[in-house]
């Protein structure tokens, strides 16, 4: 019987954490995608501490990619300030494609490397 839904994001997710977690010396920026909205934090593991975290509800954009660019750019910004410049990004078992990667893109242009 095949996997439903969740099931394989959550396999996906389960994997991508095992490779991301093993990063120490960087934060994690851990993407969430929700129907309406997209959600970036920057996760100190070592720690257990958020560092920084943006959503797409504080942005006004025509547009749900739109919004994803916007949230990308602020994450970026924000990693900067807090004087972080290289990052392990965690998709959260999304396929890096559509919101997911217009944000990566994003935050790249802005400054962060990964």
């Amino acid at each position: 019987m095949a996997l439903s839904k969740l099931q394989r994001r959550a396999r996906i997710k389960r994997r991508i954490r095992k490779i991301v977690s093993g990063t120490s010396a960087k934060p994690r920026l851990s993407v969430y995608r929700s129907n309406k909205e997209i959600y970036a934090q920057l996760v100190d593991d070592v720690n257990g501490v958020t560092l920084a975290s943006v959503s797409s509800r504080d942005i006004k954009a025509n547009t749900k990619a739109e919004a994803s660019v916007a949230v990308g750019k602020s994450i970026a910004e924000k990693a900067v300030k807090a004087g972080v410049e290289t990052v392990a990004f965690d998709r959260n078992g999304y396929l890096y494609h559509g919101r997911v990667k217009a944000l990566a893109d994003a935050a790249r242009e802005a400054g962060l490397k990964f």
